[in-house]
């Protein structure tokens, strides 16, 4: 095998991420693994491994990695700091078209840049390989109990960003015993959900059916699991049918309704696509029987499932209030009537020694292999978005995006 530099790059995009693709313990884990690969890490200030945790344990740090075959970052590479004739991996964020991201599609092009995108890694069945769903979904519902509390005085969590770790996260959880019989739902069953519930168990809230929840009170706080299935229906009547609700989300019709008399804090982790139904309206607010007063929306989709998200928040100032009466934003806590939103759009971030370290497992498990050796199932062609100065065919409906000659469709 012929010798492999791969450099952890300074992660450049503002407001920062301080997410790291291999902490140092899985560097050397690389090294061992696959001799043949050398890391060498970019030196920076604002990950949350210190470039002397690397040092420490004999990983190689440098102001400068234009040296190394393969950069490694998290979050889109300012277009200033791409450096030509490279292979790249990170989340690029421009498979959908995204309006932020053309200029650096149309650089990657230009510079003869391989761009691989850990949003396109999946196996053979094309599900995902690696992902940070499991810490948005563990972020968002704390965050989610932590704006609950604080909207009606219960209690004040420390926020996660201000947590080591999930550890030092996890002691605050006791302070969610002061909850009052208050009823959670959760939507979704993937990663994102998954996450979600592991906080809600850890904190001693009980799961009930989705039949209890509508139908019983309890003496104690209860969170219920809802899965599409569960608030939605096709609007000709016929029997549901997942595979169908994916492909042709546009012939269903939101049965969410059900749960708005019985629902104060509603967890949103499922994936939404824009042809599917909202799960209510901003006129529903309105209605008397509308219960829930919290919403973590985990997914942050603006204007998206979620109608009252209208727009994403940050790390120190995550929430806001959506004031039903006029439909207006306020801040966050402003009136007790109002919807407090928690919308971050970067939950991940918040914990991001935990999230790294689960990173990093992910790629040495599922993505190194075919990295550094032979790729039999072409996991790294599939997740290659652009290389030789050409978009890869699956990608070429991105052409008019990249132009530099027409606007871009971006919508």
């Amino acid at each position: 095998m012929p010798p492999i530099r791969l450099g952890l790059i300074r992660e450049g995009k503002v407001p920062v991420d301080r997410r790291v693709p291999l902490t140092p313990k899985k560097c050397v884990e690389v090294q061992q693994t696959w001799p043949h690969v050398k890391v060498v890490v970019q030196s920076s200030d604002i990950r949350s491994y210190a470039d002397q945790e690397y040092r420490d344990l004999g990983i190689e740090v440098q102001a400068d990695v234009s040296d190394c075959d393969i950069l490694m970052g998290v979050k889109e590479v300012p277009v200033a700091q791409l450096i030509p004739n490279k292979t790249y991996l990170f989340f690029s964020h421009t498979v959908k078209k995204q309006p932020a991201n053309r200029e650096l599609l149309r650089q990657v092009l230009q510079k003869d840049i391989t761009l691989i995108d850990y949003e396109m890694l999946t196996n053979a069945e094309g599900e995902r390989i690696v992902a940070f769903g499991r810490w948005a979904g563990i972020v968002g519902a704390y965050n989610g109990l932590l704006t609950y509390g604080r909207k009606h005085g219960l209690y004040q969590l420390k926020p996660a960003y201000q947590c080591t770790d999930l550890g030092d996260m996890q002691e605050e959880y006791f302070k969610v015993k002061r909850l009052p019989p208050i009823k959670i739902a959760v939507t979704g069953s993937g990663r994102v959900a998954k996450g979600a519930l592991e906080v809600l168990d850890c904190m001693g809230i009980r799961q009930v059916s989705v039949y209890d929840y509508l139908y019983h009170d309890f003496a104690e706080p209860v969170y219920t699991q809802l899965r599409s299935s569960d608030y939605n229906a096709r609007q000709d009547g016929r029997v549901w049918d997942t595979p169908d609700f994916h492909r042709n989300p546009q012939e269903y019709k939101s049965t969410f309704d059900k749960f708005l008399p019985v629902t104060d804090l509603l967890v949103a982790c499922a994936y939404w696509h824009p042809t599917a139904p909202r799960l209510f309206s901003e006129d529903d607010t309105r209605r008397p029987g509308f219960r829930i007063n919290t919403i973590a929306d985990v997914t942050c989709d603006v204007d998206g499932s979620i109608p009252v998200t209208k727009r994403s928040t940050s790390i120190p100032d995550p929430a806001f209030d959506y004031n039903p009466a006029t439909g207006e934003l306020e801040p966050a806590y402003a009136r007790p009537n109002n919807i407090t939103v928690m919308a971050v759009d970067n939950l991940p971030c918040e914990l991001p020694r935990n999230a790294s370290r689960d990173f990093g497992r992910q790629l040495i498990d599922n993505v190194f292999p075919y990295l550094f050796g032979p790729d039999p199932d072409r996991v790294i062609e599939r997740a290659t978005i652009a290389a030789h100065g050409q978009l890869a065919p699956r990608f070429e409906y991105l052409q008019d995006y990249a132009s530099a000659n027409t606007l871009a469709s971006v919508h």
